[in-house]
């Protein structure tokens, strides 16, 4: 089997394999296999595959963050982080204050960058199953998006971060699926904060501390992984 010019890359120049070296590859949809790398080049590196097996690093909740544009390329960290996290998508929103405006084109060419990003994420932190990046979309329209079109989830818990407080979230049983929301660089607007309120979403302050576009999601992710997913090691 050959693998293609990213894994073929992160083998032989980011881990310095040599034929014979012994790894491990994934399909990107939930299979792992051992594997012998026969031949070591950076662009068509050559990989002999033994029985498939189950690594099971998926986390037992569907996590989805649906995370407004960042300023810059902090984007690239918050996908990257949030894979390690064990997301199980990534929905990235316009917003009224977001920094960043994709649209068309430059919209379809970040999406693909994303994307290469969550693959590489899940080589270095094991993952057999590649997170979903959908494409940027309108804040105001997503949330009025059904869930069978990409919309969010009306049946699952849905916390909007906010630094205003709000009620305290209750919940009963672990959930079996959750979303996140979090707001741009000088977060939502009334209106679009009202919006996510009358579509059903909680607000969840995470502590007495501002935390940062790019912080906020990630925090919110590891306190679920802690509290109802596979941090069993904090527990």
């Amino acid at each position: 089997m050959q693998l293609d010019e990213q894994a073929s890359h992160h083998a032989v120049r980011v881990l310095r394999l040599t034929a014979g070296a012994a790894l491990e590859v994934f399909n990107g949809s939930g299979l792992r296999w051992p594997a012998t790398l026969l031949e070591a080049r950076a662009n068509g590196a050559a990989v002999q595959l033994a029985d498939p097996i189950d690594a099971g690093t998926e986390s037992p909740m569907a996590l989805h963050l649906a995370q407004c544009l960042p300023g810059g390329d902090k984007m690239d960290w918050v996908v990257e982080k949030a894979v390690e996290l064990g997301v199980r998508s990534i929905q990235p929103l316009q917003a009224r204050r977001s920094v960043l405006r994709l649209d068309g084109p430059r919209a379809a060419k970040r999406l693909g960058h994303w994307q290469r990003i969550a693959i590489a994420a899940c080589m270095q932190c094991g993952r057999d199953r590649v997170p979903e990046i959908h494409p940027v979309i309108d804040l105001d329209r997503w949330l009025q998006t059904p869930a069978q079109q990409g919309g969010p989830d009306p049946d699952a818990p849905r916390w909007l971060l906010s630094p205003d407080g709000g009620e305290r979230v209750r919940v009963g049983a672990t959930p079996e699926r959750l979303w996140l929301l979090v707001g741009p660089e000088g977060g939502l607007t009334d209106d679009e904060t009202a919006g996510a309120l009358a579509a059903g979403w909680e607000r969840l302050q995470l502590g007495p501390r501002v935390l940062r576009t790019e912080t906020a999601g990630l925090a919110a992710l590891a306190a679920v992984q802690t509290r109802f997913g596979d941090f069993s090691g904090l527990r």
